[in-house]
C-alpha cells in the first residue's frame, strides 16, 4: 500500500500525532485540481428540519483513497451524495477537475465519476456479465454495439474484482458477497477517474470484505483513479486508506493520514469508546477497551 511514513511498529500512535490535531482541521488537498472537492457544502432532506451536513469542505486527493469514517448518523453516506451529484447542496458547490458538478450532463459526469450506493439492485435474472456491461454504458451511443474496447474493459473488471468465474451466472444465484464483488465490477467497467464507494463492505462476511479491500488496494495501486469509500470499520479504513476524513453529527472532526487520526483522543471524541492505539506496519491496530458516553443517533 502507498502510505506515508509510519512511526515505529508497536509504538502508541497518540503520541506521535494527537497533540497537533486542530478543532477545525483544513483541507490540505484542495489545491488539487485533477480531483474532486465540496466546498462549504450544506445537505439536508426534504424530512429534516437541520442540514446533515452543515458548512463542510473535503477534498479527494487524485489518485489516493479517502476514506470517511465516523458513528451512526455522522453523515458519512450524505456527504457521499452530495459529491456525487445524488443530492443538491442547500449551499455550495462540488468541484470536479475545475468544473462545477452540475456543469456535467449526466452522459459526461457518468464517464467520471462511478458511485457504487448501498441501494444497488438488478433483477434477478441478469447475468454477471451482462451487469458489469451496464457499467460501459455511458462510453456508448444509443444505438452502438459492444466495442472490443468494451469487451476489454468488462474483461478487467471482471478480474480485477474477482468474479470472472461468476460471469455466466445469474444475480439472483449469487451470496451476498458475490453480488458486491458484481457490483463492484460493474463500477470498474465504468472505467472513471473517480470512484465513490458507500460502505461496500457491510453485511459482508470477513472473506468477502478483506477481497473488497484488496480490490480498493489494487486499483489504488495499479491506476490513477481517485477513491471515496464511506467504511463502517475504521480498522478497516485504517488499513486501506492514505488519508481519512472523521465525522461526527454532519462536522468533519479530524482529517489526515490513518495515523494522525486512528489516535485514543480521537476515538473517544468521535466514537464514544476508550481504545488502545497501536502503530504496526500494516497500519494503526485498534484495541476497544469500553464504551465511553451514549452515542446520539
Amino acid at each position: 500500500m502507498s502510505k506515508g511514513t509510519h512511526p515505529a511498529p508497536g509504538t502508541d500512535a497518540t503520541e506521535a500525532a494527537e497533540a497537533s490535531e486542530p478543532s477545525r482541521p483544513v483541507d490540505s488537498d484542495s489545491n488539487d485540481s485533477d480531483s474532486i472537492t465540496g466546498q462549504e457544502l450544506v445537505l439536508s432532506y426534504s424530512s429534516s428540519e437541520e442540514p446533515v451536513i452543515d458548512d463542510e469542505s473535503i477534498t479527494a486527493r487524485s489518485g489516493a483513497v479517502t476514506a470517511l469514517v465516523g458513528p451512526n448518523g455522522s453523515g458519512k453516506s450524505t456527504l457521499l451524495k452530495g459529491m456525487a451529484d445524488q443530492l443538491t447542496p442547500d449551499h455550495g458547490s462540488v468541484i470536479l477537475q475545475g468544473r462545477d458538478v452540475h456543469s456535467y450532463d449526466t452522459k459526461e459526469l457518468a464517464q467520471k465519476l462511478g458511485l457504487l450506493s448501498q441501494e444497488s439492485v438488478a433483477p434477478d435474472s441478469i447475468t454477471v456479465e451482462d451487469l458489469v456491461y451496464h457499467g460501459r454504458y455511458p462510453h456508448r451511443g444509443f444505438f452502438e454495439s459492444v466495442s472490443a474496447e468494451d469487451e476489454r474493459a468488462v474483461d478487467r473488471a471482471l478480474t480485477l474484482a474477482g468474479c470472472e468465474h461468476l460471469r455466466d451466472r445469474e444475480v439472483g444465484q449469487l451470496s451476498g458477497g458475490q453480488k458486491q464483488l458484481a457490483w463492484i465490477a460493474m463500477v470498474i467497467a465504468q472505467d472513471t477517474d473517480i470512484l465513490l464507494l458507500d460502505e461496500p463492505t457491510t453485511f459482508l462476511d470477513l472473506h468477502h470484505q478483506l477481497e473488497v479491500m484488496e480490490i480498493i488496494d489494487t486499483l489504488r495501486n495499479k491506476s490513477d483513479i481517485t477513491i471515496i469509500v464511506v467504511l463502517h470499520d475504521i480498522q478497516q479504513a485504517a488499513r486501506i486508506a492514505d488519508k481519512m476524513i472523521a465525522l461526527k453529527s454532519g462536522e468533519v472532526r479530524a482529517r489526515g493520514t490513518p495515523e494522525e487520526i486512528v489516535t485514543k483522543k480521537l476515538l473517544a471524541e468521535v466514537f464514544d469508546v476508550e481504545a488502545k492505539v497501536q502503530v504496526t506496519d500494516r497500519g494503526p491496530r485498534i484495541e476497544p477497551l469500553s464504551p465511553l458516553n451514549s452515542m446520539d443517533n
